[in-house]
């Protein structure tokens, strides 16, 4: 049986706006993904103190947060709780990275190949980034935090 889905093409457009002392210092970028055939929405609550898988790129796509890692074109992943913060972290096979997004904030990557290298050294040098395996959140505040989660594949 054929498939019926048409694939599309998914634009993200990120605007900024604020005037200061009546000149504007505003600005918008825009990015057009083509041949996108798979799209995940959803909102996610993240309990206090447990941490939660959101995705896994380590099989081969199949079954709920799973996906082959070479499909993901756009993903993102936005705080919608106003008040407290939330942890995401980008594991891969031998480091991982966290990044803490306060109320409203989004992380936003193009795939999940070649982005983390987390390194605990003072010492900045030439990354060695290597593939993302999964994607997890942790809230260790006293409330669970809503969080939204898009992905957008091939």
């Amino acid at each position: 049986m054929a498939s019926t889905i048409s694939s599309g093409t998914l634009t993200v457009k990120l605007t900024e706006s604020v005037s200061l002392n009546g000149s504007d210092y505003g600005a918008t970028n825009s990015l057009t993904i083509g041949a996108i055939n798979e799209i995940q929405q959803r909102i996610v609550t993240i309990p206090n103190g447990i941490l939660v898988k959101l995705y896994d790129f380590t099989g081969i796509g199949t079954g709920a947060g799973s996906y082959a890692r070479g499909t993901v074109k756009y993903l993102r992943i936005t705080n919608k709780d106003d008040t407290n913060n939330i942890g995401i972290n980008l594991s891969g096979s031998s480091t991982n990275a966290w990044f803490e997004l306060t109320p409203g904030r989004s992380l936003m990557m193009g795939t999940g190949t070649g982005i983390v290298q987390g390194v605990d050294s003072a010492v900045v040098a030439t990354p060695t980034l290597e593939n993302i395996n999964s994607v997890t959140a942790y809230s260790g505040l006293t409330n669970d935090v809503d969080i939204e989660c898009y992905l957008a594949s091939i």
